[in-house]
């Protein structure tokens, strides 16, 4: 009678093996969550950056609104780039636009990309749009980096 057990020197090194598989398996899932974490932090600073676009929108309109006439008036009217910010002499208008166009800078990039276009009419309604770019939006994003906030409101 054959006796059918294996001896253990058939055995060596499959636990070896085993240890092996799993930290394979292991390095994949972190390399996933890894790139998970990443696309996560990406998608978090775009966000950001639009909310401080709505932010820095409504902060001009506040601003219109505590100079009503001059609003109205469509003294706000025009384009800022943050980059090259007009000086604040003159008007509370060109005060306030040079103030916004800074903060735009400062939330947004002080690039030439960086542009805050207000168009406000004579009764009171004006729309406020800010360009910016959005590189850090990250892979998963629109094929543009360019990113548009438009508030309307009336004052």
């Amino acid at each position: 009678m054959k006796n059918r057990t294996t001896p253990a020197s058939a055995q060596s090194g499959v636990g070896l093996i085993e240890v092996l598989v799993a930290v394979l398996v292991l390095s994949i899932a972190f390399l996933g969550i890894a790139a998970l974490q990443a696309m996560s932090m990406s998608t978090n600073n775009s966000a950001m950056a639009r909310s401080m676009a709505t932010i820095d929108s409504y902060s001009i309109l506040d601003a219109m609104r505590a100079d009503l006439v001059s609003a109205k008036g469509t003294n706000y009217n025009g384009t800022v780039t943050a980059n090259a910010c007009p000086t604040t002499t003159g008007t509370l208008a060109n005060a306030q636009l040079a103030q916004w166009c800074t903060q735009l800078g400062h939330d947004l990039g002080a690039t030439a990309s960086t542009k805050g276009l207000i168009r406000c009419s004579s009764s009171g309604e004006c729309t406020v749009t800010i360009t910016f770019d959005d590189s850090r939006a990250g892979a998963g994003a629109a094929s543009s980096s360019s990113q548009q906030i438009i508030t309307k409101a009336i004052l």
